[in-house]
């Protein structure tokens, strides 16, 4: 299956999952959004490896076929950071156990997709401000930070698709090519921008 086809169907089946997600007063605004929804998850999966996307999307029908929603426990996992008192109350039980090896590759991931944001944060600053806070220390009831954000969805991930995914960041970080630039690339390319320079001078202007 090409690339292009394995990232339609895993945006699909991902936007299923969180379309069905419901939260305290009913859907929030983005699960009527499929478009916005779809540019991020496009921006993110395209700097995957086949062999990683292929993975994810077997995780994803797997989870299908066993009523388990993934975003749901992405979300629920970020909470252990943002609001703590309710992920420890009633959302832990309900989510499956990390194994020692899983949570291993998951820090090994973090490490390296945290220092592409920071590397991100000092080219472009202006666009980088827009979007999520880096670090989990500035996370807060109404705000995620983009390394809550990170480890709760690798949890999700199988063990297979985590070790494809490492490999795949692996091999970027060995070839000096920052994984986080090519999402980032991808979506303000999406918004019409013609690339992340530009971006970054025309929000600077505006600011």
């Amino acid at each position: 299956m090409r690339k292009e086809a394995l990232i339609a169907k895993i945006i699909d089946l991902e936007w299923n999952m969180f379309h069905m997600l419901s939260n305290i007063g009913g859907k929030a605004s983005c699960q009527e959004d499929p478009k916005t929804f779809k540019i991020m998850r496009y921006s993110q999966a395209v700097s995957w490896a086949e062999d990683a996307l292929e993975s994810y999307l077997t995780d994803l029908s797997e989870a299908q076929k066993n009523n388990r929603n993934l975003l749901m426990e992405k979300y629920a996992r970020m909470m252990k950071s943002t609001s703590p008192w309710e992920y420890y109350d009633r959302l832990e039980k309900r989510l499956p156990v990390l194994e020692p090896e899983t949570l291993q590759v998951i820090e090994n991931i973090v490490q390296i997709v945290l220092e592409w944001e920071e590397e991100l944060s000092v080219e472009y600053p202006s666009l980088v401000k827009r979007g999520r806070p880096i670090h989990s220390t500035e996370d807060s009831q109404f705000i995620t930070s983009i390394e809550t954000y990170l480890r709760g969805e690798l949890a999700t991930y199988s063990l297979t698709t985590l070790e494809m995914y490492y490999k795949n960041i692996l091999w970027q970080k060995s070839e000096n090519i920052n994984g986080s630039e090519i999402t980032l690339n991808s979506m303000v390319k999406q918004y019409g921008f013609n690339s992340l320079a530009e971006a970054n001078k025309i929000i600077k202007q505006k600011s």
